[in-house]
């Protein structure tokens, strides 16, 4: 069987209420679809990135594609290559990873298996948490927000956003990390994410407050450049601490994890090299007895995760969800904090409403 066509198309959604985490805000994201045609399958997948990716993909990776047998470990390998001379990390990464992910997609609809099977599935469900809560909400927002997570749809472990402003407001912070120990009990773990926006030393410091509110992962409390910060970091707390969703390549990985920098590995799907590097990854992490974590893009993550012995959890972020609930049939649904592949289903078992998301197209 080999590859007859790829194809890809960005749409922008814009936000429901402004969204901002400790280093960024935004009021809307770009999704990039990618299809892959081979025989009579088609394979699907996406990538949260800048709309030119698709340009990219369209123009350059769907070359070193169309033609070739659907060997998708040689395929993401003649990607790599193609890219030498515009370099890998960032935008390109995000587009060789959808079209990684609609590759696999489509292998699995061929054989008529789920791509976790195909993958090779070692869990039945995987854990999720409740992932939101930005530094833009008012209380009563984010209030809302933890109540459907945590009393609506059972979901035992969130994550807030802190860092606002770049680590300037910590008295907030706080006290919004205090309004969400309340809203949710004593029960429900806690997570954090600061987005890179403290210094080591008032990360060092506010981590002492998050001890005493029984947090138990703290996100990118420094730079994910920093890997010195973290490791220090890393000795200095008991909370978990957490990165590595900025990753593009094996390398980068390999780096954070010879500097003992966390405790929990973030890998994105979307990002990373899609499932074909995603699966090297979580090899290293393994060799330093780590466990590795889904970022964001829950739905393409599930599969993936199922097929991970070292997995962790799926961050079921709240804008990711909305969109993919609302532009892809079958979608999965987080209540009860787990998931778990439609084994009866080939592929994802995912179909994309092209026409839903035809007022969203970037022309």
């Amino acid at each position: 069987m080999t590859v007859d066509a790829v194809r890809a198309r960005a749409y922008r959604i814009p936000t429901a209420t402004p969204e901002a985490d400790g280093t960024l805000a935004w009021d809307n994201t770009t999704l990039v679809v990618v299809t892959v045609d081979a025989g009579d399958a088609t394979g699907l997948g996406w990538t949260y990135t800048d709309a030119s990716a698709a340009t990219l993909i369209n123009s350059t990776l769907a070359k070193v594609v169309v033609g070739r047998s659907l060997d998708v470990r040689a395929c993401w390998h003649a990607m790599q290559r193609a890219v030498r001379n515009i370099g890998l990390s960032g935008l390109v990464a995000t587009a060789i990873s959808a079209v990684d992910i609609a590759l696999w997609d489509a292998a699995a609809r061929i054989l008529d298996v789920p791509v976790a099977s195909l993958l090779g599935r070692v869990h039945d469900e995987v854990a999720l948490y409740g992932s939101g809560g930005f530094t833009t909400y008012d209380r009563q927002q984010a209030q809302e927000q933890l109540t459907h997570w945590v009393h609506d749809q059972k979901i035992p472990r969130v994550k807030i956003k802190i860092g606002e402003s770049w680590g300037k407001n910590v008295g907030r912070d706080l006290e919004r990390v205090n309004e969400a120990r309340t809203a949710i009990g004593a029960n429900t773990d806690l997570y954090v994410d600061a987005n890179g926006g403290y210094g080591a030393g008032l990360a060092r410091r506010v981590a002492r407050e998050l001890e005493q509110l029984d947090v138990r992962w703290f996100e990118e409390p420094v730079s994910s450049d920093d890997l010195a910060g973290l490791a220090e970091l890393r000795a200095a707390t008991t909370i978990d601490i957490a990165a590595g969703e900025y990753g593009y390549d094996l390398p980068y990985f390999h780096r954070m994890l010879s500097a003992q920098a966390v405790d929990c590995l973030q890998i994105d799907a979307t990002r990373c090299g899609g499932y074909t590097e995603w699966q090297r990854i979580a090899a290293l992490a393994a060799a330093t007895n780590r466990d590795v974590s889904a970022h964001c893009a829950p739905n393409l993550s599930a599969h993936i995760a199922a097929s991970t012995p070292n997995f962790r959890h799926i961050e079921w972020f709240a804008d990711h969800d909305r969109i993919e609930s609302r532009l892809f049939d079958d979608t999965f649904d987080p209540a009860g904090g787990q998931v778990a592949p439609d084994l009866t289903a080939a592929g994802h078992g995912f179909t994309f409403k092209e026409a839903d998301a035809e007022t969203y197209a970037v022309r």
